[in-house]
């Protein structure tokens, strides 16, 4: 893309952000030398954006909380509002010289307006680029599949009427059959009032729980045909705006700019360091759960030293194997964690559940939350209107209302949930007193891993019985807690190498170009994962366009911090409770000293470095998020697992000619590009081979 004319008249206009050919810090922004003029505008900044983002906020709570189509124009309004208002406020702080000003967080406010910002495009340009994330949003979330085996619907024909034939696709599928290419691409869903199947949860809900292979490939393909075909276009041109604004601003492309937000510049190198030390753990998971998917499914489906197909690991992504745990728990004959049954014979309510969380929190010396709380948050599903179920947790932006929205039910995945939000909850009230600009964490992944941090404190053996929910008493506790520890690995350790690679592949697009967007796609899953497509596929499908992040516009490496860094943060406050014991059976529940450091990280939000944080976090000994407290938490089921894969002949996966040819381009398997297509699969054999 060539964006130089663009570029330069805006260095013209603004003199804007550059970097030095060696990489170093940001040297300058505009011309605007006024000190005082800046201060003001900061000040000004302040209570409007603060009054902006009120108004938005409760005009998105207002639409979620009650679907309706009146709300869903308020909203609109109010987003059209907000979008004139950050275009303006850009402008404004990209014509100051933030070097100049002799505060240093004055100089930091400056740059968080500026650096995260699209607003360098044309109006024009800035509202395309709106309007097709809002498009491939309504793709994604309107798509929806026929049920597997079932007859597609008539329109013509009475709804009691038998229908006459299935559909091939779900014919094959049903009995097994070969699917043919003409097969594969028509389009069963196109019946109304029939094919109604989402993602969530009927979709999810299949591929969580059906062990029928067939059914589980039926799911995974519909639901792409359903949303990575009609997003590529618009997505390739969301990356030509997103890269074009990008380079008016200063950076080399939309990536750049991107991890700009984590003030590292050797950050690539510092997270593929980070997944570098957490590998070994994955790949003695990944042995393990590949043996135990071969016992179901035979061999004809997963080769013993091979990748996994994706379809097999009970989640669309494949990011989260938890639901699988029924297939290789290690101790079938001991129980897994699960006190949802004592919580309903104890009469938990919704409301009790949040109580509960709140005196988790209270009992650490940290704030209740304030009676604007329990006024206005969604808590339980409301009875006779339509509303939007995900739990979340709000900041309203005017220091006194945070609401947290979930449909609670009394179970204990809702219990951790609620114990999630409120941690939440309490980051909001903690650096309520900071600027507008300083509300958030300290860098993107911080808001998720204390909030997770906390709950690791939930989520175990010591604290379920603290509260009387889970008494072992005919159990052996060693298998009860490598169930557990299982059942955490799957969740956690499984997901590592899905969220290092979602951004390693989106960074790839913007730096390199829209050539070929599915195999990279596969071609890393199949480095990082491990994991293949159970069918071929061509660059028509598009599967980066079935997770929601990527066509959303939100960044994923986040994710990836935030699960090691929650593990970092949960060990520091266990050290500072006085506990010695193993990890992950420590509950910091009703310690002070742990609550104080939980402030300390919490209390500055933006304010501070990351690294500054984490230095004060561990008294000194480290700055950078690190992945050895993940490992200490995990070590107990690791050695147990290197046992189990003592006989393996590989730890790992290799990967051969038919597994790059599921997903690689034709040209690359033709004798021309014999050569590069052997390197290819060499480099997946060193890779993921021990």
């Amino acid at each position: 893309m060539n964006m130089a004319g663009k570029s330069i008249a805006l260095f013209c206009l603004f003199a804007f952000y550059t970097r030095n050919a060696a990489g170093d810090d940001y040297l300058r922004m505009g011309t605007n030398t006024n000190t005082a003029e800046a201060t003001q505008f900061l000040r000004e900044y302040d209570r409007e954006a603060s009054g902006m983002c009120y108004r938005v906020t409760m005009s998105q709570w207002k639409f979620v909380t009650n679907i309706t189509e009146y709300n869903r124009r308020r909203m609109l309004e109010e987003l059209a509002l907000s979008t004139k208002f950050e275009k303006l406020s850009w402008r404004k702080a990209a014509a100051y010289d933030a070097s100049r000003l002799p505060d240093p967080q004055g100089r930091k406010q400056l740059i968080r307006i500026v650096q995260a910002s699209r607003a360098s495009l044309s109006d024009d340009k800035f509202a395309e680029i709106q309007q097709i994330i809002t498009e491939m949003k309504e793709v994604y979330n309107s798509a929806k599949i026929c049920p597997f085996g079932q007859k597609p619907y008539d329109p013509h024909v009475s709804r009691t009427t038998p229908q006459p034939t299935e559909s091939p696709e779900a014919k094959a599928y049903q009995h097994n059959q070969p699917i043919q290419n003409s097969q594969l691409h028509q389009d069963i869903t196109d019946y109304p009032n029939y094919c109604d199947m989402q993602l969530d949860p009927e979709i999810s809900r299949i591929l969580a729980h059906s062990r029928i292979e067939n059914e589980l490939l039926y799911v995974w393909k519909s639901f792409r045909d359903k949303t990575g075909p009609k997003l590529k276009n618009k997505f390739m041109r969301y990356v030509q705006l997103a890269n074009e604004a990008a380079v008016n601003t200063g950076y080399r492309d939309a990536g750049d700019q991107m991890r700009a937000a984590y003030d590292d510049t050797s950050f690539r190198e510092s997270v593929e360091e980070i997944y570098n030390q957490v590998a070994p753990l994955y790949k003695q998971l990944f042995t393990y759960v590949r043996r135990r998917l071969i016992l179901r499914y035979g061999e004809a489906s997963v080769r013993p030293d091979g990748p996994i197909p994706a379809h097999l690991l009970g989640n669309m992504w494949a990011q989260n194997w938890k639901s699988i745990m029924d297939l290789v728990m290690p101790f079938p004959q001991s129980p897994n964690l699960d006190v949802t049954s004592e919580m309903l014979r104890q009469g938990f309510t919704p409301l009790r559940m949040f109580q509960m969380a709140e005196e988790f929190y209270v009992s650490l010396g940290l704030r209740p939350v304030p009676p604007e709380f329990w006024r206005g948050s969604m808590l339980a599903r409301p009875a006779q209107r339509s509303v939007q179920c995900t739990a979340s947790a709000w900041d309203f932006c005017n220091r006194i209302d945070y609401r947290i929205k979930q449909c609670t039910e009394v179970t204990m995945q809702d219990l951790i949930s609620t114990h999630h939000e409120m941690a939440h909850i309490q980051y909001y009230l903690q650096y309520a007193d900071q600027p507008q600009l300083f509300r958030d964490g300290a860098n993107p992944a911080f808001h998720e891993a204390v909030a997770n941090a906390a709950t690791l404190s939930v989520y175990n053996i010591p604290h379920l019985q603290r509260l009387g929910l889970y008494q072992n008493k005919s159990h052996d506790p060693y298998e009860v807690s490598m169930n557990f520890l299982m059942s955490m690995a799957l969740e956690k350790v499984a997901y590592l190498p899905f969220a290092f690679m979602v951004d390693q592949w989106r960074w790839s697009i913007f730096e390199d170009g829209v050539h070929n967007m599915n195999a990279r796609w596969w071609q890393m899953k199949l480095r990082y994962q491990g994991v293949t497509p159970p069918i071929g596929r061509t660059e028509a499908d598009f599967d980066p366009g079935s997770k929601y992040h990527i066509i959303s516009d939100q960044e994923y490496i986040k994710y990836f911090l935030a699960t090691i860094l929650e593990f970092q943060i949960f060990e520091q406050l266990c050290i500072a409770a006085g506990y010695t014991g193993h990890l992950h059976e420590c509950d910091v529940y009703r310690s002070r000293d742990a609550g104080r450091v939980l402030s300390e990280i919490m209390q500055p939000g933006a304010s501070m470095s990351a690294s500054d944080i984490i230095r004060s976090m561990t008294r000194g000994k480290t700055n950078r998020i690190s992945p050895e407290s993940l490992v200490k938490y995990f070590r107990p089921l690791e050695l147990w697992l290197r046992v189990q894969n003592r006989d393996e002949q590989v730890i790992g996966w290799n990967s051969n000619f038919h597994d790059v040819a599921l997903f690689a381009p034709q040209r690359a398997l033709s004798n021309t590009n014999c050569f590069s297509f052997l390197m290819l699969l060499t480099s997946f054999v060193i890779v993921n081979s021990m």
